[in-house]
């Protein structure tokens, strides 16, 4: 917490934002191994002590909806995790993990199923094995909220069997594979929403500005995650892209600081970009507040991502973060869509102030953030204001 707060200290709302968090809001983590707190939770607790272990930044993030969603979404994310873990766990026999994959979402509808030794590590481990508490949990949902979750579950284990025996070659299978692991979780954070009753039924049926949603902090990660992604023997970059400027993969390691590299980290980022248009329009049909928090605290936290490795070098050589105090703030602050695109143009002007006239993306960079900087400068507060419209005419 001191190195935190000494990292943050010529941001004084990011201080404060953190202070907060951490004692207004009572936002903790636990520091203890899930095995170790499980003992005694009934299922619901086991649920939510396993969210905050096996994703600390989403357990915070679920706390902004309403309470009518927290179970649905909660259960949602611990079933997709489940399949995430079982398709990283690398040990695990391919034949049988492909079928796995494939059948995941009917081993949710049987009582007390579980799996023990699957998972890339110990909290995942520990979730599967007792998995049979977020079944319960899952049986206990209203069946609309269920079918969701069965839908979106089938589909991911089956995008992801398919991914399990291919590799992500080109832009279109780049995009693919981000639609089954996380286009789909957006897809289906719209039909829970649309469910609850809270958000009008349409959002359902608005299934690209959905998918968009999930490729921008799908693809920000991925981008993101190059040095350890590599140094986990995972492969995500598209071969399409980064074999346009080395041989090798992981070449761009030790040659991070050269034209080649940056050209190739910025091509990725100019690619997750494309996607900011939907996110937006997605965001300003949200009626919501809290849903509306929900959505855009990690589609901020996206944004401030892509500010922060674009065409930096360190992302070949370390895992790259913002400061926790920056996403303290943004987490806090984040509360409707003037604050959101406040922090959108923001970080637009910081990538721009960082453009490289060398950089073969130059132009394209620079119109994308020109474009935000000009969406994100409108009269939020405007009731004749038509969003929708202004976002395509612009991208057209």
């Amino acid at each position: 917490m001191v190195k935190e707060l000494f990292n943050s200290f010529m941001h004084p709302w990011e201080i404060k934002a953190m202070y907060n968090l951490k004692f207004k809001e009572k936002i903790k983590q636990p520091k203890d191994s899930l095995e170790s707190l499980i003992t005694g939770l009934n299922d619901r607790d086991f649920c939510y002590v396993s969210l905050s272990k096996v994703s600390r930044s989403f357990a915070v993030v679920i706390q902004q909806l309403p309470a009518e969603l927290r179970d649905p979404v909660c259960v949602f994310y611990l079933v997709l995790r489940g399949l995430d873990s079982i398709e990283d766990d690398m040990d695990f026999a391919q034949e049988p993990k492909l079928e796995l994959l494939r059948t995941f979402f009917e081993k949710c509808e049987i009582d007390g199923w579980n799996i023990e030794n699957v998972g890339d590590s110990a909290d995942y481990r520990i979730l599967l094995k007792h998995f049979e508490k977020v079944i319960a949990l899952y049986k206990n949902l209203k069946p609309a909220y269920r079918e969701v979750i069965s839908d979106i579950t089938k589909r991911m284990g089956n995008g992801m069997a398919d991914f399990a025996e291919k590799k992500v070659n080109s832009i279109a299978d780049y995009d693919l594979y981000c639609h089954y692991v996380a286009g789909l979780v957006g897809i289906g954070l719209s039909g829970l929403f649309s469910a609850s009753g809270l958000e009008n039924n349409f959002l359902q049926t608005e299934e690209e500005l959905s998918n968009s949603m999930g490729l921008f902090l799908q693809k920000t990660n991925i981008i993101r995650d190059y040095h350890e992604d590599l140094e986990s023997g995972r492969i995500f970059w598209p071969t399409e892209v980064w074999n346009k400027y080395e041989p090798v993969l992981g070449n761009f390691e030790k040659k991070a600081y050269e034209p080649n590299s940056l050209a190739c980290l910025n091509e990725l980022v100019a690619n997750a970009l494309q996607h900011v248009p939907d996110c937006l329009t997605y965001m300003s049909k949200l009626k919501n507040r809290q849903i509306f928090r929900f959505c855009a605290i990690p589609q901020v936290m996206a944004i401030a991502t892509l500010a922060k490795v674009y065409n930096n070098p360190e992302v070949f050589t370390s895992n790259v973060k913002i400061r926790k105090g920056l996403g303290a703030k943004l987490m806090y602050y984040t509360n409707d869509m003037e604050n959101l695109m406040f922090e959108f143009k923001k970080c637009a002007i910081k990538i721009e102030n960082n453009l490289n006239p060398n950089d073969p993306h130059y132009n394209k960079i620079k119109s994308q953030v020109e474009y935000i900087k000009r969406v994100c400068s409108m009269d939020w507060n405007n009731p004749s204001f038509d969003f929708q419209h202004l976002i395509y005419r612009m991208v057209s």
